[in-house]
This record gives structure tokens, C-alpha cells and sequence, in this order.
């Protein structure tokens, strides 16, 4: 049998073995061999994901929120790296309390909190109401602690107990306690800052119940949306993107995703609010002042320093242009207007049913009153939504060529590059009767709404009875259909300017099938700057090297187990080596005894 001397080797792993031996050893070092590749494999994997995984989620282009939105799941009140926080919204006929949360912040000073709303084991959001508003304590303010107990004790019963103490609590009062004089809002607002705190331990200070404007409002409003659509995620450069300057010096404009507009029109009010990316010039002081009643200027980030996150918005309230009371304006105008001609005229139009007033914003055929003090007007429609367009104009009450509701200042809008979404009478007016909300078509809806008008009131409620229309369509609906149609339609192209052919507009009473409250952008706002301790840490372990901080910071049991696997490799590849050795050592020593006999022989 042939032999093969590896004389090359050192002393100790001097081997003499067969072919046969060698092709057998041969397959246990490649089998050995494969498994060290293999666990520098899983080594340098783990190193890669982490030097490399939390940059490639960082640019990840799925909304994060939409697919929180979509899960049903119930919040895991036993992880305890949640944290929660709570925001009281005391509105003019009621308080409700929302219960949010939140995951730790990933470290990237580019992103913002991942708020979402708390829910209970049943998978329904933590949200209570209370009746009437809390306004209505206004001569009893030091009953406001107790009219809010219910509220946080709900909000205390799903939040673990442990966690209460780091658990912020905001009380934002609106619209009703800004109707009352400013004494009697201190004297609320100090009996929840004494009490409050004695009976629930939330982190909660003078400066977390206020009363906040309506600008304020419009703000948070316009957070809560353009989060909920993930509009602050900057990482995706596919996206529609602006140059956004800020207020700061020297700052170069910032390329970062579209944000979207609200606009929301309820009874009594019309609100709009929308980011105003570029550089305003004002034409005059008097300009300029009146911009920065309008103008909000905000860092959502972390830190004053990154200015990805500032933004500039454009916020106007005003009041009376709800649907409802343009309604009460118009008809206030139409009785005023009538009484003054028939005195000057010595006529009756409008005073009996027989000779009623054609109103064009009324559909044909349809008989109605309005009433003021004591006079009232019979009303007959005449469905004419051209000529109600004309008629309702003059109650936006443009002067001096200044388009826009009331004659307030309007930041410029990029009609070319922006996004808009209309909420409350914006969805009723295109949808609950003409069935067409969601994308905005002027044409189509001004055509729906002249077909609609010069329908015949007896067919418009037989339509209704065999429930053509929409769920939430009654008979009001129908009354004032042609005129708030008008008046949507002149408010948006007359006051706010916007082109008839502007397909950006999308009308909406929910967003991912989720009801979107301004509290979430005032949590978001009012917690921007928790993410400062985690990038903090960040940083800290930015200081150390990476490999470390990649494998026995964040993965130290899959280290652990790899570099096991190592080590047994190693020490099976030295006892194999052993095993060899000590074998030849034992076979060299049987021929140097067959030698040594047969050198014994041959002397003998």
C-alpha cells in the first residue's frame, strides 16, 4: 500500500498515513471547514443588519401609521417599554378624554414619535365623553376637578399603574371656554392645577391645562391629518417633494415630502389650514401684521437644531361661515331686505303664501318660513343654483379685491404642487345627496348640483323615502342642499381662489376608516421633545465601535451562540489533529520494533 509523507508539517503533526486515511481526513476538515465558514457567515450577518438595518428602515416607503391603523389589535399594557399619555378635549357641549401610546423612539432625529390610540382588550379605542361642556361651570369652577374625574379615572383604570407617574396629561379647553371672560377660564383652569394632581398621579403641571385658541386648534388639526397620512416621514425622495424654507438665517431650502391642507366647514365656522413652504413678501405693514395672525411657524422635531421638522402654516378661523349660519345670514338678509321693499314699495311679496318669495337656493317647489322677530317670510324655491351662486357671494364679504372670506389675509397657495382634503359640510355637500365625495370635479359636482336644485321637491322626497340617498340624508339635508351647495362651491373658487379645475381636492369624513381628532397633533406637538433622551443614548452608543455596539449591544445571544459554534469547531479540529498524531505516533513505533527485530535478526 502506497504511503504519503507530509514531511512538510511540523514535528509534532508529522503523519504517515494511507490514501485511504487521507481521503477520510480529507472529508472531516472539509466538513469542519464548512462549518467555520458558516459561522463567520452568521457573524458577518449579524454585523450587517445591524450596521445597516436601521438605515434601510429609516427609508422604508409604507406609512407606518396606515398599517397601525389597519391592525385591530389590542395594546399590550404588559410591554413595558410603552409609554402613554393622555389629552382631555373640553369642547363647548362636552369633554372627552383620548388615551394615546407609543413604542421608544428609534433614535433618528429625523422621525417623529409613533403615537397611536390606545386600545382595550375588546380592540376599541380608549375614548370617553362627558355632558354638558365644562363652560357651563363657570359660576361653580371649583366643581371642574370633579366633572372631569369620570374622565381620568377611565383613562387611570387602562393605563398600568406603574406607568401613571411618567404618563402625561394635557386638559385642552376650546370654543366654549373662549366664549367666557378670562376670570372665570383662570378660576376653572386653577381648580384643575390644585386638584387634579391630589387625586391622580399623571405627570401633569400648570402648563398642561390651558385654553387654547383657534389657531392652536387648526394647527393640531393639521398635525393629526399629515401624520395620520404619513406626511413627516422624509426618507422617501420618490415621493412629491417642496423646498421648504424657515424663518432662520442662512438656512438652505429643505426638500421633504407634500404636505396636505385641511379645510372644515361645521355649522358655525369654516376653518382652513395648509403649510406654507416658500417665502412670504407682504405688499405692506398693514400686511404684515395681519399675516402673523395667520401665520404659525413650529419645530416638530426634537431639537431646535435639525430643522427638517419646521414648518409653516397658514390658519384662519371664521365665524359665521358655517353652513348653518350663512344659511341664517342669507335668510336674516332675504326678511330684512323684503320687509324694507314692500314699505318702500307698498307690497306684499313675501308676506302671505300666496304671493311667497322665489328663493333661488331652495329646491323648486319646496314652501318654507323664516322668522325674525315676529315678521315672517314665505318662501318658495326656485332652484336655481345659478343664480343662488350669485346671490350667496356677497356674505363672503370680499373687499378690496382681497379674495378671501371676510376680507382676512390669505398666505399664497402652489395650486400646481399642493394637497387639500375637506372635511365636515365639504363631504355632506358632495356626498349625502349628490353622491360625490371623495375626489373633487367641479364640473361634475356644479352640474349635480343644478340638476339637483331644479328637481322638484315632491320627487326629491320620494327619492329619500325609497332611500336613494345616503344613510345619514333626512329632510333638513334636502332642504338646504341647493344652498349649501352654492356656498361650498363660492367659498372654495371665490374666497379661497381655488381654480375649477383643481383635481387635488378630496372630500372626506374619515381617513384609513379612522375619525381623526386634533388631539393627536396636540400630543404629537406637546411630545416632541421626549425623543431627546433616546438620541441621547443613541449617540453614546454611536462613541463606541460598531461591531460592538451591532452584536453585543443589540444581538449578544446570537453572538454568544456563533461564537460557540466557533470554539467547538476549533477544539474538534485540534483533538482530530491529536487523534492523528497520537496514531501515527504508535504506528512509527511498531516499525521501529519491526526494524529493530529485523535488525536483531540479521546480526544474529
Amino acid at each position: 500500500m502506497a504511503r504519503i509523507s507530509f514531511s512538510c508539517l511540523p514535528a509534532f503533526w508529522y503523519c504517515n498515513v494511507s490514501l485511504v486515511s487521507v481521503s477520510c481526513l480529507s472529508r472531516q476538515r472539509l466538513l469542519l471547514l464548512l462549518l467555520f465558514i458558516t459561522s463567520a457567515f452568521l457573524l458577518l450577518v449579524t454585523y450587517q443588519k445591524q450596521l445597516w438595518g436601521p438605515q434601510r428602515r429609516q427609508g422604508f416607503t409604507v406609512n407606518k401609521y396606515l398599517s397601525m391603523a389597519e391592525s385591530m389589535e389590542a395594546t399590550d399594557i404588559l410591554n413595558p417599554a410603552l409609554n402613554y399619555g393622555i389629552v382631555v378635549d373640553c369642547g363647548s357641549s362636552g369633554s372627552r378624554v383620548f388615551v394615546y401610546y407609543w413604542p421608544p423612539h428609534n433614535g433618528n432625529p429625523h422621525t417623529l414619535l409613533d403615537i397611536r390610540q390606545m386600545k382595550d382588550k375588546d380592540r376599541r379605542p380608549v375614548v370617553k365623553k362627558i355632558k354638558p361642556g365644562i363652560s357651563t361651570l363657570a359660576k361653580t369652577p371649583t366643581q371642574a376637578s370633579d366633572y372631569l374625574h369620570p374622565l381620568l379615572s377611565f383613562a387611570a383604570a387602562h393605563i398600568p399603574k406603574n406607568k401613571h407617574k411618567e404618563t402625561p396629561l394635557y386638559i385642552l379647553c376650546t370654543a366654549g371656554m373662549r366664549l367666557l371672560p378670562e376670570s372665570q377660564q383662570v378660576d376653572i383652569l386653577e381648580d384643575l392645577i390644585t386638584d387634579v394632581p391630589l387625586e391622580f398621579d399623571f405627570l401633569f403641571s400648570r402648563s398642561h391645562a390651558e385654553v387654547i385658541s383657534g389657531k392652536q386648534e387648526g394647527v393640531y388639526a393639521w398635525i393629526g391629518i399629515n401624520f395620520v397620512l404619513g406626511r413627516f416621514d422624509h426618507a422617501d425622495k420618490e415621493d412629491i417633494t417642496v423646498e421648504a424654507t424657515t424663518g432662520s438665517l442662512n438656512q438652505r431650502p429643505i426638500s421633504r415630502r407634500r404636505t396636505v391642507g385641511i379645510m372644515d366647514m361645521g355649522g358655525a365656522s369654516l376653518q382652513i389650514a395648509y403649510e406654507v413652504p416658500g417665502v412670504i413678501t407682504f405688499s405692506s405693514p398693514q400686511e404684515e401684521e395681519a399675516g402673523k395672525s395667520v401665520l404659525a411657524e413650529f419645530n416638530l422635531g426634537c431639537d431646535v437644531e435639525h430643522t427638517q421638522h419646521v414648518y409653516r402654516v397658514y390658519v384662519a378661523t371664521f365665524l359665521g361661515f358655517g353652513g348653518n349660519m350663512a344659511r341664517q345670514r342669507y335668510e336674516d338678509h332675504l326678511v330684512n331686505n323684503t320687509l324694507a321693499k314692500n314699505r318702500f314699495l307698498t307690497t306684499q311679496t313675501g308676506l302671505s303664501e300666496d304671493k311667497p318669495y322665489l328663493d333661488p337656493c331652495l329646491p323648486a317647489g319646496l314652501s318654507d318660513t323664516a322668522v325674525r322677530d315676529n315678521h315672517t317670510l314665505y318662501l318658495r324655491g326656485q332652484g336655481d343654483w345659478t343664480h343662488c351662486q350669485e346671490a350667496v357671494r356677497p356674505f363672503l364679504g370680499l373687499h378690496n379685491g382681497t379674495m378671501s372670506p371676510g376680507g382676512v389675509y390669505q398666505a399664497p397657495i402652489n395650486f400646481s404642487n399642493s394637497e387639500f382634503y375637506g372635511f365636515s359640510e365639504f363631504f355632506y355637500c358632495t356626498e349625502d345627496v349628490l353622491r360625490l365625495g371623495g375626489q373633487y370635479d367641479s364640473q361634475k359636482y356644479s352640474q349635480a348640483a343644478k340638476d339637483y336644485c331644479s328637481t322638484k321637491w315632491t320627487t326629491l322626497k320620494q327619492r329619500l323615502d325609497n332611500k336613494l340617498f345616503s344613510q345619514q340624508a333626512d329632510t333638513g339635508r334636502l332642504k338646504y342642499q341647493c344652498f349649501k351647495s352654492a356656498w361650498m362651491y363660492e367659498v372654495l373658487h371665490s374666497g379661497f381662489r381655488f381654480p375649477v379645475n383643481y383635481q387635488s381636492l378630496k372630500t372626506a369624513q374619515l381617513v384609513y376608516d379612522k375619525e381623526v381628532q386634533w388631539t393627536l397633533g396636540a400630543i404629537l406637538f406637546k411630545t416632541r421633545f421626549l425623543p431627546l433622551r433616546d438620541l441621547q443614548q443613541e449617540t453614546l452608543r454611536q462613541n463606541h465601535p460598531s461591531w460592538l455596539r451591532s452584536s453585543f449591544v443589540y444581538n449578544h445571544h446570537l453572538f454568544s451562540l456563533c461564537i460557540l459554534v466557533v470554539v467547538l469547531a476549533i477544539l474538534l479540529y485540534i483533538l482530530r489533529l491529536r487523534r492523528i498524531h497520537q496514531r501515527e505516533l504508535r504506528q512509527a513505533e511498531v516499525l521501529d520494533l519491526i526494524w529493530v527485530e529485523e535488525g536483531e535478526a540479521l546480526i544474529a
